[in-house]
């Protein structure tokens, strides 16, 4: 499928516009070129929200590249551009190409997206009759500079450690349309207080229920809270965002029913989704260049379907991954939005970290159910807490695959003291990433140190 062509609409309400990376430069350029006054009514800081492209498709692959739940072969490999090597070897710098196509420029234009809706926002006057679009507006203009600067720290900074986020380097704050001030770097605790502060001033404002999964929605804010707290290691945090996700919306999708002989196995929009939102596009990643980890995918019980339905056989001893929630996008633009899987899983890793054996098995199964062959399956059992644990953990890489979490799972845990070491062998020499590594935080694009003399990741 051609990028090109990719539309999604809202239910005949919305018209998402189909812009691509130089159209949506130019959309944003009028935009800051014309004067306030131009944005009349909340309508028009609606529109800067509702495109699609830039706002929903455009989260960074980066972590996702470097991470461990694929490899490409050696053929592959050469025909990837300079930076995309780099990063999935790990390399210490020359990871991004200049310029507004890579994965910190998509990410901050979004930032400064947002920041144009809330420094216009308060300027428009409200009447009884818009009040809930001007909320819908402020809302979703906080939820996307609060996940997105989330998302930011999960790659360019390093995992969050309390004993030293309050000088860890975190990432530039940007909280205001005015491009000419300076960037600076706060820390890693500002960085993530940001995060919270937005995601959580946006709950009051987001509705119940979007007229599209497109935009957001409180137990979408919810589910990206559970996000922060989860790689933040704040368990009790992350179990409390997560229970009021389900509480919200606990739907799940129960794979008996899909065909596993379908293109795609799995619909966007379908009844686990919340917020729907995709990777932005990078060839390594796409199916069938990026094959799947054997080790990982021999881990499938027989009895699984996520086994044939999540995988396409490459009749070559190797299988790409085809269970992305993106629908038909998924060869291009995996799912990374909110879904109530995920959250299950999260909620029963904080349980069983807090000891309740039974109630983080029963969240597992309450999934798990849903995923294996209907009267085949065996309910999971745990000894003790590290056994639930570890089964949940296992049950979550498996299940999360291509959702951009694996990366910042992998930092997290290791600072629990999981000793996971990533290795890659291209062209028989092989490549690997230690636990804690400062290359965890990967190196801001040089243009960009260059223009802002902000300080470089360490390397």
């Amino acid at each position: 499928m051609s990028a090109l062509i990719k539309i999604k609409s809202i239910a005949g309400i919305l018209a998402c516009s189909l812009v691509l990376s130089t159209g949506c430069k130019k959309y944003l350029d009028q935009k800051q070129n014309q004067s306030l006054t131009s944005l009349s009514g909340v309508q028009d800081l609606q529109s800067l929200l509702d495109n699609f492209y830039p706002v929903n498709t455009y989260d960074p692959s980066a972590g996702e590249i470097s991470a461990d739940n694929y490899y490409v072969h050696d053929a592959d490999w050469s025909g990837l551009d300079d930076y995309t090597r780099n990063i999935y070897s790990w390399q210490k710098d020359n990871l991004f190409r200049p310029g507004n196509f890579n994965d910190w420029s998509l990410a901050y234009n979004n930032v400064y997206r947002a920041n144009t809706v809330l420094d216009n926002i308060d300027k428009i006057n409200r009447t009884p009759g818009d009040q809930d679009d001007w909320n819908n507006a402020k809302g979703s203009a906080l939820f996307l500079r609060g996940k997105t600067f989330l998302q930011v720290a999960w790659v360019w900074a390093l995992a969050y450690d309390e004993t030293t986020a309050s000088t860890d380097l975190g990432i530039p704050l940007r909280l205001d349309p005015d491009f000419n001030k300076p960037s600076v770097r706060a820390t890693v605790q500002q960085t993530y207080d940001q995060v919270i502060s937005d995601l959580k001033a946006s709950i009051p404002l987001l509705p119940l229920t979007p007229i599209h999964l497109v935009r957001p929605s409180k137990s979408a804010a919810y589910g990206w809270l559970a996000r922060a707290y989860l790689s933040m290691r704040k368990y009790d945090s992350a179990w409390l965002y997560a229970d009021q996700c389900l509480q919200l919306d606990n739907h799940l999708l129960d794979y008996n029913t899909l065909n596993p002989s379908a293109y795609p196995p799995i619909a966007n929009f379908n009844p686990e989704v919340i917020f729907q939102s995709e990777l932005a596009a990078w060839a390594v990643l796409f199916n069938p260049t990026a094959k799947m980890d054997s080790t990982l995918y021999a881990s499938y019980d027989d009895n699984d379907l996520r086994k044939i339905i999540c995988f396409s056989d490459n009749h070559d001893g190797t299988f790409s991954f085809q269970g992305s929630y993106a629908g038909s996008d998924y060869i291009a633009y995996p799912f990374n939005g909110i879904a109530t899987d995920e959250n299950y899983l999260t909620r029963a890793e904080c349980y069983a970290r807090k000891g309740d054996v039974s109630s983080a098995m029963n969240d597992l199964n309450t999934l798990m159910i849903k995923r294996w062959v209907s009267g085949l399956f065996v309910p999971f059992t745990a000894t003790d807490a590290t056994d639930a644990l570890n089964k949940i953990l296992s049950e979550r890489r498996k299940e999360l695959l291509f959702r951009g979490s694996r990366w910042v799972d992998i930092k997290r845990l290791n600072k629990e003291g999981a000793n996971i070491v990533l290795k890659r062998i291209i062209n028989g020499q092989l490549y690997t990433l230690p636990p804690n590594d400062p290359r965890y935080a990967l190196a801001i694009p040089a243009d960009v140190i260059a223009n802002s003399k902000m300080q470089q990741n360490p390397r």
